[in-house]
């Protein structure tokens, strides 16, 4: 019972984060870049609900469907413009059909095959929080610029926040020596990858990028 209500829970959370970017979007609080940053950071949240939520030995296919739902959605979006929130410039782009298929194969790969929901948190909270505020602050902030649009600015602020998510997460897990190093370890590496992508694609490389150096990093320290 605890999954069915895990699975009402985050079509709750979804559309009530979306209806809010919305409603804040047009009573011009935010602007077009600010509405889809919000739904980009409020949406990681999901896999917070989902490791309370999903358990037992049919978690990852209850935990799987949402993403499913939001791939077909996104991609209608994309292709019909039905969510203004969540297009950049109202035209539409991959990036938002990019993110619930990340969220897909780290549900398949860490509530199924590594079953270790933590490792797929790194990545998709890292993903929300890091990029999402380091687009923010950059726009905001950013003088110096470096590559694909992307500035100075922008990727401190993706160092200095993957560095807390991934510490956070770590640990629950690892004593506090081992979550400074794998804190540093995935910060760095989840900064090179968000610089050197084009945006939009960043969506796929950041968060399976981030899980993965994650795991990695788990293995050999």
């Amino acid at each position: 019972m605890l999954n069915v209500w895990g699975l009402v829970g985050s079509y709750v959370l979804i559309f009530m984060i979306i209806g809010i970017s919305t409603i804040l979007q047009k009573k011009n609080i935010l602007g077009d870049e600010g509405a889809r940053k919000f739904i980009h950071i409020g949406v990681s949240n999901w896999w917070i609900l989902a490791m309370l939520f999903f358990t037992g030995e049919s978690k990852v296919w209850f935990a799987m469907i949402a993403p499913v739902t939001f791939i077909v959605l996104n991609y209608l979006s994309y292709r019909l413009n039905l969510l203004k929130a969540m297009e950049r410039g109202g035209k539409g782009n991959l990036g938002t059909v990019y993110f619930p298929i990340s969220l897909l194969i780290l549900v398949a790969l860490t509530f199924g095959v590594i079953d270790n929901p933590f490792i797929g948190a790194v990545g998709i909270l890292v993903m929300g929080y890091g990029d999402g505020l380091a687009a923010v602050i950059g726009k905001r902030y950013g003088k110096r610029m470096l590559v694909h649009g992307k500035s100075f600015e922008g990727s401190l602020t993706m160092f200095v926040t993957s560095f807390i998510v991934t510490f956070i997460i770590a640990m629950f897990t690892q004593t506090v020596g081992i979550s400074l190093l794998l804190a540093m370890g995935v910060a760095a590496f989840a900064t090179l990858i968000e610089l050197f992508t084009p945006k939009g694609l960043d969506n796929l490389s950041v968060p399976l990028g981030s899980s993965l150096i994650f795991y990695l990093l788990l293995l050999i320290i």
